[in-house]
């Protein structure tokens, strides 16, 4: 009865709501209620702000959400070692990823399913600084994220994929500076659509505008990577990404130009994990076929 304890109060914090949490576990409101209770009076604390209605967790009831998250992610990780060792074919794996490493997860994929072939995966975006508080609380095994992103201190084990290098890209009827190589006060004079400021490629570009000394025109922004990709194959704007990140990658059909920046940022991408002695097998095939991979004839111009 503990474990299903500890899974309700897990299910509690990410519903927010009694009723929503105990549909999401399969019983009744009244039985996780009384559940909740009763890993209080174990524990000797109160863990839930309630009055009729659930008000978040009070300080105490924090800080044993965290040893719960661990406890069932270590027992998931026993269930999923005991399966893997019967079937060393198929498992679970959940990564997070960067909105700009979106399109390398295919080839991840690729390999990791050589080595996995009945591998379950479950992708999801999330800023950079997300990945690692996903990877501290369990909840994803591996992320996809910028290095210089991740402390130096911290727990991570992390393998270099490759490293960025920017473009400018437009269609056919916005026009661009002749040659294969394009400043970025050329670039400031274009109708833009760039990435939110909030985001770590954003950010990047920007400070190459600030060292060129101009200011561009951005018509548009956003944290949505298929809308500026629509936006600049229909010529709305032009753009400026990652080679890892363009369009046609993604398989959009129709022409685009495209200009190297000078000088270009560099950030290093690659993957990450917990570093934690009890790695399951899974993970440790997994990670062993990350630390194979060098991308940086691929994502290079």
């Amino acid at each position: 009865m503990f474990l299903r304890q500890l899974s309700y109060l897990i299910a509690l914090d990410q519903h927010r709501h009694f009723s929503r949490a105990a549909q999401a576990c399969g019983v009744s409101q009244p039985a996780l209620s009384a559940a909740i209770r009763q890993l209080e009076n174990e524990l000797g604390i109160t863990i839930i702000n309630r009055n009729r209605r659930f008000f978040g967790l009070t300080e105490e009831g924090r800080r044993v959400l965290i040893w719960a998250r661990q406890t069932v992610a270590d027992l998931d990780s026993l269930r999923q070692e005991a399966a893997f060792a019967q079937d060393v074919a198929g498992g679970f794996v959940s990564i997070g990823v960067m909105p700009q490493g979106v399109q390398v997860v295919p080839l991840l994929l690729e390999h990791y399913r050589r080595a996995v072939p009945a591998l379950q995966v479950e992708v999801t975006v999330y800023p950079n600084a997300e990945i690692l508080h996903q990877l501290r609380e369990h909840r994803i095994q591996l992320g996809l994220m910028y290095l210089d992103q991740v402390p130096k201190d911290g727990p991570f084990e992390v393998h270099r994929l490759y490293a960025e290098h920017y473009v400018l890209i437009a269609a056919p009827s916005i026009p661009l500076p002749a040659g294969r190589v394009c400043g970025w006060d050329q670039a400031a004079a274009l109708p833009l659509g760039l990435l939110n400021r909030n985001m770590r490629s954003r950010q990047l570009v920007d400070a190459c505008f600030v060292q060129a000394g101009v200011v561009p025109r951005v018509m548009l922004e956003t944290n949505v990577l298929e809308l500026l990709h629509a936006e600049i194959l229909t010529g709305k704007v032009a753009g400026i990404m990652p080679v890892s990140a363009l369009p046609e990658r993604m398989g959009f059909m129709g022409p685009l130009q495209m200009r190297r920046l000078d000088p270009s940022p560099a950030p290093e991408v690659g993957v990450l994990r917990l570093n934690q002695p009890n790695s399951t097998a899974l993970l440790s095939r997994l990670w062993g076929v990350s630390t194979t991979l060098e991308l940086d004839d691929i994502y290079t111009v």
